[in-house]
């Protein structure tokens, strides 16, 4: 079985060392080895877990509904409704904030054009 040290996690996942131990702390990651000198270790299924988790935080997820997530995932699958209900909604903000994101990306868009046409009559 790998390990991975939390400097190692921290860097694969972009993750603080600061932010590790505080998804520790609140039980977004549970059960985290340890060595004979207490170093906490990560294997491979907590490095598949934190690239969700990463996924969920960097679309904009609140971490109330992660943890929400999270315990749902520990009580198996009979939460699995519960899980496909929450990942559904944020599904749909997800998709909401990138429509809104389009918007303001066709009003920047609209704005180079009527400054290139500028610069363009400006050197003729």
């Amino acid at each position: 079985m790998t390990s991975y040290s939390i400097g190692e996690v921290a860097q694969q996942t972009g993750l603080s060392v600061d932010t590790l131990r505080y998804y520790e702390r609140i039980d977004l990651l549970v059960e985290i080895g340890r060595n004979g000198s207490g170093h906490r270790y990560y294997s491979d299924a907590d490095l598949t877990w934190l690239n969700l988790l990463v996924c969920l935080r960097s679309t904009g997820m609140p971490i109330a509904d992660m943890i929400r997530f999270a315990k749902l995932v520990r009580q198996g699958d009979g939460t699995i409704g519960n899980r496909l209900e929450l990942l559904s909604l944020h599904r749909e903000s997800v998709l909401s904030n990138i429509a809104q994101m389009q918007q303001k990306l066709s009003v920047i868009d609209q704005k180079i054009e009527i400054y290139t046409d500028l610069r363009s009559s400006s050197n003729e």
